[in-house]
């Protein structure tokens, strides 16, 4: 089948979403909603989309659409994922998947019923130098401590300490953290956080820190603020691996047995290889991701929750 995408939302990432189609040659895109149609064919003219939107429900009913990227604020993925589902669309819904477990466990049964491809937005798990590291784990021989760091000045999102929209570092940005820590060691037996936060209660930086059921401890820790070295190492007997920008790497460094290995992997767009897998997976029948699994899409969500509620 030919994919015909409708972008629901007029996001920051969402020209990202459509370069990375375009790129990989697996579909098109034909739509784009906003919620003022002002907006929407200001962008359809820049991203050279046929056809513009003033509200999400009529890019819904848009026979010509049968797969809806969904890349609006965090609180608004679960109903429009739901509405789309309903209107009889595969979807792609950014990361993270919904605010809540019950609210994913919901909509991966939705799209069972309704016989359709449902995913998680998840770019981190297909790019190149992130697959490398999973393939030589072994090298490090016992694998014991993990760390990752992330930082970035979130002005470019106004939502983002909305705390109604599901700002806050921890749902943005801490869903790579915990579901690269769980895809690649295991389910996360224990989680816990620590948070600097506004006055309305949204954190503006935190640190995690927790045990996998493999045994590796990690930490992960996050500054809306503070500039951090934004990295991921992994450490085990025999040296450790080091991910810069994991959440979009093009590089994977190996320190074993006292020497470097310096990994490459230049790539215009990043979000290429996870739309290239999604035309895979429809093309093949396929209802759901054989990597972006609801089992892990409920891992992540159910790490942050749990910090959530602690806090």
């Amino acid at each position: 089948m030919e994919l015909c995408y409708g972008i629901l939302s007029t996001s920051s990432i969402a020209p990202r979403f459509i370069a990375a189609v375009r790129a990989c040659g697996k579909g098109r895109i034909v739509a784009v909603s906003s919620r003022t149609l002002e907006k929407a064919q200001e962008k359809a003219a820049e991203w050279d989309i046929p056809t513009a939107y003033g509200s999400h429900p009529e890019l819904l009913q848009d026979k010509t659409v049968n797969i809806v990227y969904i890349s609006n604020v965090n609180t608004g993925h679960y109903p429009w994922a739901k509405a789309a589902l309903l209107a009889g669309k595969h979807v792609i819904c950014e990361k993270p998947c919904t605010t809540t477990q019950a609210q994913t466990e919901e909509l991966y049964a939705l799209a069972k019923r309704q016989g359709l491809f449902f995913m998680e937005a998840q770019k981190m798990l297909f790019l190149p130098a992130v697959l490398e590291v999973r393939e030589r784990l072994g090298d490090l021989g016992r694998i014991t401590m993990m760390e990752l760091s992330h930082s970035f000045p979130a002005a470019y999102n106004g939502w983002m300490f909305d705390k109604e929209a599901g700002g806050g570092p921890l749902l943005s940005s801490g869903i790579y953290a915990v579901q690269l820590i769980s895809w690649l060691f295991g389910r996360i037996t224990d989680i816990r956080g620590t948070a600097s936060k506004l006055d309305s209660g949204v954190e503006w930086q935190y640190i995690l820190t927790g045990e996998t059921e493999t045994g590796v401890l990690f930490s992960a820790k996050n500054s809306t603020r503070a500039v951090l070295d934004n990295t991921c190492r992994i450490f085990g007997e025999n040296g450790f691996i080091e991910l810069p920008n994991y959440w979009k790497a093009r590089k994977a460094i190996f320190y074993i047995d006292g020497k470097t290995e310096v990994l490459e992997y230049p790539c215009e767009h990043e979000l290429v290889y996870e739309a290239a897998h999604i035309a895979d997976c429809l093309e093949k029948g396929l209802k759901n991701s054989p990597v972006i699994t609801e089992a892990l899409s409920l891992e992540g969500i159910r790490a942050i929750e749990k910090v959530k509620a602690s806090w």
